[in-house]
């Protein structure tokens, strides 16, 4: 597993702006002109709101900005630059020295803080990284203060990326688009729109980072140095390979080794060496890929950063990991252990001894590999990495099942769960409070839309009481222009009253549906649950899916035929169920079903057609034929023989058991609980702990079902 991000990449989209007309104004004056002009009465109609004009900050102009460029200062910045990953804290001391040979308010000293504070994000100093923002945010100079603005963005950016909270550092960067060259310099630029791809194609927005790389592109291209150029393409290929264009990919790459070639330096060749060979990897051609990954660690070795090394060393040891080469991988994350302890850095630490620890289990000795990436997931989850962690119990558990060890193996497989689901309602949690930020923002746009409304009627109002003082001749005219306003105004308040109804009813129902596939997701289950459970009490069949090998589909065919893959089968379960039952994306690659039927007979059925839909035939994305099968567990409630009834979450836990059993047996396989000894919750759960064993000892009774299609495990 890489634990640690190999290559730094990214990208954004310019803000959306969104502009509404209202014609309701128009409407209004046209029709009081008329009806005034009628009774030669002619008042002014209502006014027009008009915004001023828009304050722009000054810049320099473009030549003294190309004067400042030519200095001599900015010859050391760039060296800086270039060599500022290998030795973060060398290149650190040597920016802090440089400051003072810097004018304050000049361009240089905001690039200098830049790269300073791309540094001290880097090394987590976070001490460094508040004092560089403060000098930024009480910036001196109102020429270059736009300049100091975007800085003071990209670091705060930065920041949030590290303590995990990529969209937040999206939105920060969101100003990104009304930034120009004429005001920042090409560098800081070219910096930030990179950083953005990056925090773009993590979050899901693969189109809109390639067009943020591209601009990257075209700004190296302005500055007509090669290594820049080649380091800015290396991301563009990385990009193209998160968004399955692999022949653009190679493209850029093999374009990105050429511009290297032309300026090299060791970590340079580093980032242009790991992107290539992901992008052979991906494309299958494995003994490539090998040879791309040597040369990555040739030139990290070449730079003499202990860190550099380490990572490319843990990386190594990942992909002999994943060609189930277990002495290699060993070999590797031992010397990469060495230099992430000398370089003291914790992430390429823990790393290394993630993959020592499952380079043990591999060569048989298990106890001793268990506990080495136990400690490290006990350090990883001291420190908040709750993805990682998540990531490290499942991979953990495929390891331990193919050396033979079923229970630890299941145990491993239950974390895994714990940590994903605490995982995803955290981003639930996130995504919700985005989702009410939005609606509050659109409700509070009403209210003022409506006040406004509610103003100019009054304003009418006193206008129609005028002209009955003055105009007694136009008396009629001004009741029926009162009548006519009067109208207008109800009917666009009641438009607008139905448009927030729709608008509050569209927002439920998209919190409570999974936008890839349609289904229902945990939110509309915990809903459902309240009616269909009585005091929580769950009656009925209840069903838990797990698409087998889903992370092995996603490396072998792509994320996109990942996505492909969960569309296909949420259709086909769902083509298998009656209309009143409930279907659930639980969340990843699982399905949740609860039907109301509780006849064993039914339930073991319906596991079997399950099963049977699932695997065949195979799904199909472009060109490609996927197999696919997929793990099941399922009970009754309440269960028999002694009628025991559960909780909901209970329920869930038991077939979840179940679920996992399957998946230790070899999957593709129903395992379904037909009765229990056991009468009250206390005593399920004890015999539940170990349900292999109860099922031996004859006080569980298990139905197996097996799928139509064996797909064999198999490595690349």
């Amino acid at each position: 597993m890489s634990r640690a991000t190999a290559v730094t990449r990214a990208a954004t989209a310019p803000g959306r702006r969104r502009a509404r007309v209202c014609l309701l104004e128009s409407v209004r004056a046209g029709l009081l002109l008329s009806l005034l002009s009628l009774s030669a009465c002619q008042p002014a109609g209502p006014d027009a709101d008009s915004g001023g004009p828009v304050q722009v900050a000054a810049v320099p102009g473009a030549s003294a900005l190309e004067e400042e460029l030519k200095q001599p200062i900015w010859q050391e910045l760039e060296r800086i630059e270039r060599e500022g990953r290998s030795h973060p804290t060398a290149s650190e001391h040597a920016l802090h020295e440089l400051q003072p040979r810097t004018a304050p308010g000049s361009l240089a000293r905001v690039q200098l803080l830049a790269q300073r504070g791309y540094l001290a994000t880097e090394m987590r100093n976070a001490g460094l990284t508040a004092s560089i923002l403060k000098d930024l945010e009480e910036w001196p100079a109102e020429a270059s203060r736009r300049a100091a603005h975007l800085a003071l963005l990209y670091v705060r950016a930065r920041q949030q990326r590290f303590s995990g909270d990529l969209r937040q550092a999206d939105r920060t960067m969101a100003p990104l688009a009304g930034y120009s060259v004429r005001e920042t310099g090409p560098r800081l630029l070219l910096r930030c729109h990179d950083f953005v791809a990056y925090l773009q194609a993590e979050t899901g927005q693969v189109d809109n980072a390639i067009a943020s790389a591209n601009e990257a592109l075209r700004l190296a291209d302005g500055m007509g140095q090669p290594w820049r150029r080649a380091q800015v393409m290396s991301n563009l290929a990385f990009t193209y390979h998160q968004a399955q264009q692999l022949e653009l990919a190679q493209r850029f790459s093999e374009q990105s080794q050429a511009e290297a070639n032309l300026d090299p330096s060791p970590a340079l060749l580093y980032d242009v060496h790991t992107t290539r060979g992901i992008i052979l990897l991906t494309q299958g051609l494995v003994e490539q890929a090998q040879q791309a990954k040597q040369a990555a660690l040739d030139a990290a070795r070449q730079s003499g950063s202990d860190a550099l090394s380490a990572l490319a060393l843990g990386n190594f040891a990942d992909f002999h990991l994943n060609q189930g080469n277990y002495p290699q991988a060993l070999k590797f994350s031992e010397q990469a252990l060495a230099l992430a302890i000398a370089s003291q850095n914790i992430d390429y630490e823990l790393l290394s001894r993630h993959n020592r620890g499952i380079a043990k289990i591999g060569l048989k000795r298990i106890e001793e590999g268990k506990r080495e990436v136990l400690d490290a997931l006990a350090r990883d989850e001291q420190r908040g990495a709750d993805t990682t962690v998540a990531s490290a119990w499942l991979e953990l558990g495929m390891h331990l099942e193919r050396a033979g060890d079923l229970p630890a193996a299941v145990d491993a497989f239950h974390q895994h769960r714990r940590r994903i689901d605490q995982v995803l309602r955290n981003e639930t949690r996130k995504a919700l409070l985005e989702s009410q930020e939005s609606y509050e923002d659109e409700r509070r746009a009403k209210e003022i839309e409506l006040l406004n409304r509610g103003n100019s009627l009054k304003q009418e109002q006193l206008r129609a009481r005028d002209l009955q003082l003055w105009l007694w001749a136009a008396l009629g005219g001004c009741i029926v222009l009162s009548a006519v306003l009067l109208g207008l105004a109800y009917q666009r308040i009641r438009r607008t009253n139905q448009a927030l109804a729709h608008s509050n009813a569209a927002l439920k129902t998209a919190s409570e549906r999974d936008p890839l596939t349609g289904l229902a997701n945990r939110r509309h289950f915990l809903a459902a649950i309240k009616r269909l459970a009585e005091h929580g009490r769950i009656s009925g069949s209840l069903f838990l899916i797990d698409i087998d090998h889903f992370k092995r589909i996603n490396d072998r065919h792509g994320h996109a035929a990942g996505d492909s893959v969960l569309v296909e089968i949420a259709q086909r379960l769902r083509s298998c169920l009656r209309d009143e039952d409930l279907l659930v994306r639980w969340g990843g690659e699982e399905f949740l079903i609860l039907v109301s039927t509780r006849e064993a007979s039914y339930a073991s059925a319906l596991a079997q057609r399950l099963l049977d839909q699932m695997a065949w035939p195979m799904v199909k994305h472009g060109a490609q034929m996927i197999p696919v099968t997929a793990s099941i567990g399922f009970a009754s409630f309440p269960m028999a023989p002694n009628e025991l009834v559960l909780g909901w979450e209970r329920a869930i836990d038991l077939v979840d058991t179940a679920m996992y059993l399957a998946k230790a047996h070899g999957r593709n396989q129903a395992y379904g609980i037909a009765s229990v000894a056991a009468v009250d919750e206390a005593q399920l759960q004890a015999l539940a702990a170990d349900m292999q064993a109860s099922w031996q000892a004859g006080q569980l009774e298990l139905i197996t079902l097996h799928g139509p299609v064996r797909f064999e495990d198999s490595r690349q």
